[in-house]
């Protein structure tokens, strides 16, 4: 019954070689720990060892069904059972259609393996960790004794600047009853400068109608010009020829002055013994004919 027990329980699958490679941690992995692919049971865990030839490296061989779509692109992360902590090998592919790839017992196929959710939260909280504590360091500082100092002092510096302005109200509290009356005056003003305008209006255009000032004053201004203008026309007829003889005679004077200049700079002697007489022209007594 044993035997037979165990040759009907055997399996039959032909399972293919593959082999993972790495260095980071596989807590809770174990041989003949399940392989599955996208969450199907596809294979199992067949040893766990260390590569002899890089230290620090662990190899994983792996037993899959030869019906798995393993392509270049497959890669694996280690997955956990509930609450139990057991491990299994999870594959996925980051493409779907790639090209699939072929193993043997001689050279297994290397698949990668990936972080998984607890390595990358173990990532995570070794950061978080790492600047919780640089927080920590800075609020350290921040409250250390002279910053507390100067923060209370700010908050001193607050309330006083708070109390004298809870004060403003009741300073400007008779202003504010002012208010009205000076707004009532403010509109008795208005109204004397509606007022004023009003007559302004009126006044300009008592100026500047046809029998306005405005239009007399043209009127005698234009009067004026008239007169001015006949005044300047008698002015040219009755002054004018008197200056235009004046002006004549004075010319003639002109030149005789200059003719005298003239004799006087040719004959200077005709200042002692006087101009000399003139030669008597043809016809006239002691005339003589020049000679060649």
């Amino acid at each position: 019954a044993i035997l037979f027990g165990v040759w009907f329980n055997r399996d039959r699958v032909k399972y293919e070689p593959y082999m993972i490679s790495t260095s980071m941690a596989v807590p809770g992995l174990n041989p003949q720990a399940a392989v599955r692919y996208r969450g199907l049971e596809v294979g199992k865990v067949d040893d766990i060892d260390f590569d002899p030839k890089v230290a620090g490296q662990i190899l994983i061989r792996l037993a899959i069904d030869p019906d798995t779509p393993i392509t270049k692109t497959t890669y694996a992360t280690l997955g956990y059972q509930g609450v139990t902590g057991i491990a299994y090998i999870q594959l996925d592919d980051d493409a779907t259609g790639s090209q699939r790839i072929g193993t043997s017992k001689e050279n297994p196929t290397r698949i990668p393996l990936h972080p998984g959710l607890f390595d990358q939260l173990e990532k995570r909280g070794k950061e978080i960790l790492s600047q919780t504590q640089q927080v920590t360091e800075k609020l350290n500082t921040l409250l250390s004794d002279d910053n507390q100092k100067a923060m209370m002092g700010a908050v001193n510096d607050l309330s006083t600047a708070a109390h004298a302005f809870g004060q403003i109200p009741e300073q400007l509290k008779p202003t504010i009853d002012k208010l009205p009356a000076l707004a009532a005056q403010t509109q008795k003003t208005l109204s004397t400068v509606d007022k004023l305008a009003t007559d302004a209006d009126q006044l300009a255009s008592s100026l500047q109608g046809p029998d306005g000032a405005v239009a007399r004053i043209t009127g005698a201004v234009d009067r004026a010009g008239t007169s001015l203008e006949a005044v300047t026309s008698g002015v040219e007829l009755d002054t004018l020829p008197s200056f235009n003889g004046l002006a004549d005679e004075t010319k003639s004077s002109m030149r005789a002055v200059r003719r005298t200049m003239n004799n006087l700079s040719d004959r200077p002697t005709s200042l002692l013994f006087g101009a000399p007489s003139t030669p008597p022209g043809p016809g006239e007594p002691g005339f003589e004919s020049p000679k060649k």
